[in-house]
């Protein structure tokens, strides 16, 4: 029997055993990883502001915080390094003596092996905290290096704003940060002092040794004159600080928390020249009653001082002794929201409608708008959308065109590109990236007529694209439904593979383009098919033969993103609106379809003015295609100060952004100016056509309109008292309770020359009164110029009609519940609801015209079922207690004003059908009927509509004999029009939508929110 040996241990001269490579290989290979995909995502970004000749946006940012980064890495880490370092220098070089400090052997023997990369380590780890956030502050550093002067001067100090806005708030957050690197060089120095026997705090033997107490008496005397800094820039902070009832520093603030602020400051230098003195002195009695004292000045004089002041000296007088301040806050607010020149007018306004009333408005009745942009967008798509893999945006832009002389309102949209149409065996990334590429063209329509069934009147539309905006490139690669990216271009010779527009007499019905712009960074090169497939996370980019050496990629395709990302400096307006321009006033070239979107600047820091959350301010009932409201997510959170200072355009072709000046005397644009030369172009260059379609803002006028809620008080003491204070009227065509959007449309305001493209919003009473009448109507002049190119005089003018307390005027609240309780509007509304029919109540218009305030509201009817998109139908309009309902806006204007309104409205001709329809499932609407069998349907439906309206009278009337009699009328009504009914379809024939037989009701009518 053989027995195998046992294994040998390796002896004391056996080789160690060789540590494998495989985690020092994958961590190297991990940092390699991330440093390809850094470098990637840097280079593309780099290429990308490189091609738009932004670049130098990209490196000041960069270089800007890598400096800072730098200076705060420096400062932190030196800081701790330094106080780690002198702390264990001067340690305790004795064994200890007492039982306690011998405890404190064992951690220093456990940390002794660290110590080294401790008093490295910790450093560098707060550094580099420190620099992240330091780096963060690049914006108000540079605007502090290169600001400008505002030219005024605050009420209190006599200092320029700029010193608010730019200074103050760098010097505050140095301060801080030189506190906090004060704070932790303590912490850090205290901990190593204390480990090493410099402090000692044992029961029978407390001693702090004389180099301890003189490094922490240093770090606390600074330490205590940053606090006393910080308690003197308080005194100013006061300005652009909140109170219960306003803005900046309040009576009790200037008269006691001002000198308590500097009485703190002027102890706190006190207790700093104590420290000193307690370094060489050996005893720090003196500093800790110093610290003792300030601590005691704090809560007496800083809080309880001021607290009695405000109690016993103000609250009994707050409304005369807070004028003097309440007024400053008004200058100001009215000053930073560009509102200290409105013209204000006390308009008495009639509610009698007489016949001819509109004699003198015939301007402003012409161009009433009745295509509503927020629920028209089903009837573009529809009519308009050509392909599934187009669509249109929920909520239309309202701009105006020359169109044969003259300017007419008009409702535009981008036919965009949207993949999500496409099947899925057609989403390949082929068809994706290199297919489909682009949208195609403008749909048009007049804002203020139909077609005789209720269609939008187009004067641009098709694909191809024709009409009367002429010779313009239609191609769509820049937009707000644009793919993350698109790879584009393919050599010359070779056929185009990008889907053009669909044409049915082309080969696969499809007319195919190669694009010939210069939109995006070259992406042909092996090196750059790597950056980008990295970028992207799709390796496609590398390995497609579509990837050929003239392909360019197009990334960050959105108006929004590429303004935000070129100018960051800029608070964007939410809505970037499309418009077809000749853009260097040349006619022989072909227009373009470009992109414009308002640019703010905007600050927190002007003293004494009103902060507004821009976000809840511009929150209104237009919501987006998920049925969210459409909120400025880029903006911040609040403001104080803003300025509609560029008008920025995108190319929807190339992708080309230029920012044209708009407000050369903002201080804060010029600041930004001197930080970026060159990159703003001055207003002077923008072409005539251009400047043709400019408006004003709405998120601007939103802001501007939720402060004239109260500041359109400018009297302090009746500021104070509040009882004239305005609210927003909630939109009454929705049920969720939000503010109703201003209006862009042509009207003539009392007391101008002519009608003007104009911003409209009207008031009513604030508080928690439930009381829906008019207190005020506001107007902008968003008639920006001409095609002469020049700023028309009076663009950016503010209007605001103040309605006297003995006048009552309804409010859009009692307007739309007037349209809704009437019977005989009542009525109709039901019988257009019926039959698989649905209502939509467009947008409620308010106007002053004839003396008064007329609403406006337009009625639009779609299938429930099937293939649904609005029409409208009929005109709802209100003046005073008198209220027409009619096809045609024209009609319902002479049933308000005793049949002859003496004004032409813009549908003035317009031949409605016959019956109201949805369309059916061609746009060439319903089927005919037989003529005799149509005839008795609408005789019956006529009985019936009469019998409806004697009922609900009589119910109201509690005349209930009457009331039985109109009943049967309407069953015997309702009986012979289900026998026409019946006679048409045994025809083959189709009941128009909105005819069929009616059902007895109670008078309530539904409302559909439109939105």
């Amino acid at each position: 029997m053989t027995f195998a040996s046992a294994p040998r241990r390796p002896g004391p001269d056996s080789a160690p055993r060789r540590r494998g490579a495989f985690v020092p290989t994958l961590v190297v290979l991990a940092v390699l990883a991330a440093a390809v995909m850094a470098f990637a995502q840097v280079w593309t970004e780099v290429q990308w502001y490189s091609h738009l000749g932004f670049t130098d946006v990209l490196v000041r940012e960069w270089v800007t915080r890598a400096i800072l980064f730098v200076i705060g890495f420096a400062v932190m880490a030196a800081a701790v390094w330094l106080n780690l370092h002198l702390a264990y220098s001067r340690r305790q070089i004795y064994p200890p003596t007492t039982p306690e400090e011998r405890n404190l052997d064992r951690y220093r023997e456990s940390i002794e092996p660290l110590r080294r990369l401790i008093m490295i380590g910790a450093p560098v780890v707060l550094g580099l905290f420190a620099g992240s956030s330091l780096s963060g502050m690049w914006r108000p550093v540079l605007t502090l290096l290169n600001q400008e002067s505002f030219g005024k001067n605050d009420p209190q100090f006599g200092l320029d704003i700029s010193f608010f806005v730019f200074t103050l708030p760098v010097v505050r957050s140095i301060v801080s940060f030189l506190m906090t690197v004060v704070f932790l060089s303590a912490v850090a120095a205290l901990i190593t002092h204390y480990l090493y026997g410099g402090i000692s705090l044992a029961p029978r033997q407390q001693k702090v040794s004389p180099a301890a107490r003189v490094h922490l008496s240093v770090l606390a005397a600074i330490f205590v004159a940053l606090i006393a800094v910080s308690y003197w820039l308080d005194r100013y902070s006061m300005l652009v600080g909140e109170n219960d009832r306003f803005s900046g520093a309040s009576y009790t603030d200037i008269h006691a928390t001002l000198p308590a602020k500097a009485i703190l400051a002027g102890i706190a230098l006190v207790v700093v020249v104590l420290f000193v003195v307690s370094a060489f002195r050996g005893s720090w009695t003196l500093p800790v009653a110093g610290i003792a004292v300030m601590i005691v000045s704090a809560l007496v004089v800083g809080t309880a001082y001021p607290a009695i002041v405000q109690r016993f000296q103000v609250e009994p007088n707050a409304q005369t002794v807070e004028q003097p301040f309440i007024q400053r806050n008004i200058d100001a607010t009215l000053a930073a929201y560009g509102l200290d020149d409105i013209d204000v007018e006390t308009y008495s306004a009639t509610t009698e409608a007489e016949a001819g009333q509109l004699r003198k408005d015939s301007q402003s009745t012409a161009s009433i708008r009745l295509l509503d942009p927020n629920i028209v967008s089903p009837t573009f798509n529809q009519l308009q959308q050509n392909r599934q893999y187009y669509g249109f945006p929920k909520a239309l832009s309202v701009d105006r065109y020359e169109i044969n002389g003259e300017k007419r309102d008009t409702v535009i949209a981008v036919r965009e590109l949207n993949q999500d149409g496409l099947g899925a065996d057609q989403r390949t990334w082929i068809n994706d990236h290199t297919v489909y590429t682009h949208g195609f063209g403008v749909v048009a329509a007049y804002g203020n007529t139909t077609s005789s069934d209720g269609r939008p009147a187009f004067f641009q539309q098709g694909i191809p694209s024709v009409g009367e905006l002429g010779d313009y490139e239609p191609r769509v690669y820049f937009g707000q439904n644009s793919p993350d990216y698109s790879i584009v271009g393919a050599p010359e010779g070779t056929d185009p593979w990008e889907l053009d527009y669909p044409d049915d007499d082309a080969p696969n019905s499809a007319v195919n383009n190669t694009y010939t712009g210069d939109g995006g960074p070259s992406v042909g090169s092996f090196f750059d098919k790597l950056l980008y497939a990295l970028k992207f996370g799709d390796m496609q980019i590398l390995f497609s033969d579509r990837v050929t050496p003239e392909s360019q990629i197009l990334f960050d395709r959105d108006p929004h993103k590429r303004v935000a990302k070129v100018a960051p400096y800029l608070t964007l307006d939410n809505r970037a609106y499309p418009a077809v321009v000749d853009m260097d006033g040349n006619p022989d070239t072909p227009k373009q379809l470009v992109w414009i979107v308002d640019g703010y600047t905007t600050t927190n820091d002007y003293p004494y003015s009103a902060r507004e959350s821009l976000e809840e301010a511009t929150t209104d009932s237009v919501v987006d295609a998920n049925g969210q409201p459409v909120t400025v997510g880029a903006m911040p959170e609040k403001v104080n100060y803003i300025r509609n200072s560029v008008k920025a355009v995108v190319n929807a072709y190339d992708g080309d952004v230029t920012l044209f000046e708009w407000d050369d005397q903002d201080p804060v644009l010029k600041t930004w100016e001197n930080i970026f030369p060159g990159h703003i172009t001055p207003m002077s260059e923008i072409s005539g056509d251009l400047m043709s379609h400019l408006r004003y803002p709405e998120d601007l006028f939103k802001v501007q309109r939720t402060l004239l809620t109260e500041y359109h008080v400018t009297d302090a003491a009746s500021f104070y008292s509040g009882s004239n204070f305005w609210n927003i009227p909630t939109d009454p065509t929705v049920a969720t309770g939000v503010q109703q959007p201003p209006f862009y449309l042509t009207m003539q305001m009392p007391g101008q020359e002519d009608a003007r493209f104009s911003l409209t919003s009207s008031f009513i009473p604030g508080g928690n009164t439930d009381r829906n009448i008019l207190t005020g109507f506001l107007a902008v002049d968003s008639e920006t110029g001409d095609t002469a190119g020049k700023v028309r005089e009076g663009y950016g003018k503010m209007r605001l009609l103040e309605l006297p307390s003995d006048v009552t005027v309804p409010g859009p609240g009692q307007v739309q519940n007037n349209f809704n309780s009437n019977p005989a509007v009542n009525t109709e509304l039901n019988l257009l609801r019926q039959g698989n029919s649905t209502v939509q109540l467009g947008n409620l218009l308010t106007l002053p015209v004839g003396g008064g305030l007329l609403y406006v509201q337009p009625v639009y009817v779609q299938s429930a079922a099937g293939t649904s998109y609005p029409l409208l139908q009929r005109v709802l309009v209100a003046f005073g207690d008198e209220i027409g309902f009619a096809s045609t806006l024209d009609e319902a204007l002479d049933a308000v004003f005793g049949g002859d309104s003496g004004a032409t409205a813009g549908d003035a001709g317009v031949q409605p059908s016959d019956q109201p329809t949805d369309g059916g499932d061609q746009p060439g609407g319903t089927a005919q009927v037989p003529a005799a069998a149509q005839q008795r349907l609408t005789d019956a439906l006529g009985k019936a509509q009469q019998a409806l309206s004697d009922s609900n009278s009589a119910m109201s009337q509690g005349d209930w004999a009457a009331y039985g009699e109109a009943q049967k009328r309407l069953s015997s009504a309702i009986s012979d029009a289900m026998a026409a009914e019946a006679e048409i379809a045994k025809a083959g024939g189709e009941v128009p939508d909105g005819a069929a037989t009616p059902a007895p009701s109670d008078g309530a009518t539904e409302q559909s929110t439109g939105n």
